[in-house]
């Protein structure tokens, strides 16, 4: 997903249920939902690149559902994050908040407890997706798993998500990349029976699922299209939808 801050360098790089979510960067860029996948409830995920979104232009152009980026870290809150987030519903989209991860600079439970308290929260009313963690490649240095050994960033992510689940009674929708989790997690399939599954993989298709789960929730398959932001498949029907973000 799109970061809110430049990085520290130079360097700007880019890498989401009970799950329905699969996505491994690469491939090539498409311009119309992928075949195999048309039919399903539309949506996208957007970050302050995106600032002030048309939400009613959005939904006439099929959206359903958007995941809105709230924190980065355990310091950083997205300035656009109200206007985003509540603008989406009230404009009849199903939405949910997203944190993006820096495991280097703060443990798990600091992170989520961070994200929860601004934005980052759940209700069961049936338009709010569970919060969700956004963990992939380091963007702002060489250190593609944060300096973090496997079985370090597995605990990390625990950490993380008993955290969110103490605070919100759900558990965090995974957003990532197969590549980085088969690399950086030793391709853990700890949080696979009780974790959706939010997979980002440019192409045709959502490719390989990391180890344990057997189908995506969402699926971002392109970073530009007709709405804001990332663009993302919901892996069922929109009653499902919101009978998933009712918990």
């Amino acid at each position: 997903m799109a970061r809110d801050r430049k990085p520290s360098r130079s360097r700007h790089a880019r890498i989401a249920a009970v799950s329905v979510a699969a996505l491994a960067i690469g491939g090539t860029a498409l311009a119309e939902v992928p075949v195999s996948a048309a039919g399903r409830p539309k949506g996208h995920d957007v970050s302050s690149h995106q600032k002030n979104v048309n939400w009613p232009k959005a939904k006439s152009k099929g959206a359903t559902f958007v995941y809105v980026k709230a924190t980065e870290s355990h310091t950083y809150r997205n300035p656009y994050y109200g206007q985003q987030y509540h603008g989406a519903r009230n404009a009849g989209l199903v939405r949910g908040a997203y944190h993006f991860a820096l495991p280097h600079k703060s443990w798990g439970r600091t992170q989520a407890a961070y994200f929860v308290r601004n934005g980052g929260g759940w209700r069961a009313d049936g338009w709010t997706l569970p919060p969700a963690l956004d963990i992939e490649y380091n963007p702002y240095g060489k250190h593609k798993c944060y300096g973090l050994s496997k079985a370090r960033m597995v605990s990390w992510i625990k950490s993380f998500s008993d955290e969110v689940k103490r605070r919100t009674g759900r558990r965090p929708v995974i957003y990532t990349n197969y590549n980085w989790w088969k690399v950086c997690t030793g391709n853990s399939s700890a949080f696979a029976s009780n974790h959706a599954l939010w997979l980002a993989r440019y192409g045709s298709t959502a490719g390989a699922l990391p180890k344990g789960w057997k189908f995506w929730t969402f699926w971002q398959y392109d970073n530009g299209g007709s709405l804001p932001g990332d663009q993302n498949l919901f892996n069922g029907s929109l009653n499902q939808l919101k009978k998933f973000a009712r918990g």
